[in-house]
């Protein structure tokens, strides 16, 4: 798996960094733990000996090539991506390494298609935006719902969260993302994104079971319509989220996820229902799981090994469904993901 290989994790000591530090040295990696803040890094480091830090900043490139030195590859998982995934990309283009970050903003996506499309393709560096629970996975079963077929009529991404504590980085990045579309919802129609100032509508939508039929959040938009765009002719990505929910990342007391388990997971379920029509045909893919910020780690880590051993089908820059054999990837989650496929 891992056969010793570095990877550099930037954030490492932030709520999803420190999982994907986890599942780097449970596949053979040897992580080395990257951020601005030096004590947070050591802190970490003495959790577990052997532990290399480097203190580096966005606004220092000579510190971001100093973080990256040696590595085969790195993973971002510091936000807001508005501001850390440019220097960091650039960073591993310089290294002539592969980049994977758990970005959950739309924005700060898009600008990483924009701006380094182009620039990673010349390289020839493998850079993967979004390879977390929102964008990467739900791209990944996108895409094996579709099958062989690369157009579809409309795709709909529902999220059945049992409930969701975010971290202080989730609330800090949607701030930024609220500010940068000046307080708009977001929706993907007829091709493109479109900026809305009415409320989301609430809607209901039938889950497999456990579930079952639930009030959800519509055009509660994620990085699934950036992901899914940018490699299927889908001219419709909708998404969903269960009330309950969207209601606890609204609340501003809701507090950060609590670990109940060994592995530092929270106790919060989820259920993702991907269901792709085109005219009367109807293709659907699901996956069940634990705390969606400790599954991001194996996304992330997964994208990594998989890239490091030549397991990919393009460079540049591309979405995990893009990238991967999608079935494939989601079934290698077996130890993480329950899946059924078309």
């Amino acid at each position: 798996m891992g056969a010793g290989q570095t990877v550099a994790v930037f954030g490492a000591y932030g709520h999803t960094g420190r999982f994907v530090v986890a599942e780097l040295l449970e596949r053979g990696f040897v992580p080395v733990l990257a951020g601005r803040d030096a004590d947070a890094l050591r802190e970490f480091a003495a959790s577990s000996p052997g532990l290399r830090t480097r203190t580096a900043t966005v606004d220092d490139p000579a510190s971001l090539d100093r973080a990256l030195a040696g590595a085969a590859a790195v993973i971002n998982c510091a936000g807001p991506f508005a501001t850390t995934a440019a220097p960091v990309i650039e960073a591993a283009l310089r290294a002539g390494i592969p980049y994977v970050d758990v970005a959950a903003e739309i924005e700060a996506n898009l600008d990483t298609f924009a701006r380094f499309a182009e620039p990673a393709r010349a390289a020839g560096v493998a850079v993967v935006p979004a390879m977390a629970f929102f964008g990467g996975l739900g791209d990944l079963l996108v895409t094996a719902a579709m099958g062989d077929r690369t157009s579809a009529d409309e795709a709909h991404v529902a999220y059945g969260l049992s409930s969701w504590h975010p971290t202080a980085g989730t609330r800090t990045a949607g701030a930024v993302s609220r500010q940068r579309r000046d307080g708009r919802h977001v929706r993907f129609r007829d091709g493109r994104l479109e900026y809305r100032d009415d409320a989301p509508p609430t809607l209901e939508w039938t889950f497999p079971e456990p579930l079952g039929a639930r009030s959800v959040i519509g055009d509660f938009t994620m990085a699934d319509v950036v992901t899914v765009p940018s490699h299927l002719a889908v001219p419709e990505v909708r998404t969903y989220m269960a009330v309950e929910a969207a209601r606890d990342l609204a609340a501003s007391d809701t507090p950060s996820p609590a670990a109940v388990d060994e592995r530092g997971r929270s106790a919060q379920t989820f259920l993702v229902d991907v269901v792709v029509r085109s005219g009367d045909v109807e293709r659907r893919a699901v996956a069940s799981g634990r705390d969606i910020y400790a599954v991001s780690a194996p996304l992330a880590v997964e994208a990594v090994d998989r890239v490091l051993t030549g397991r990919t089908r393009t460079v540049g820059v591309a979405s995990a469904g893009a990238m991967f054999d999608a079935p494939d990837f989601l079934r290698a989650l077996s130890a993480h993901l329950s899946v059924t496929l078309p």
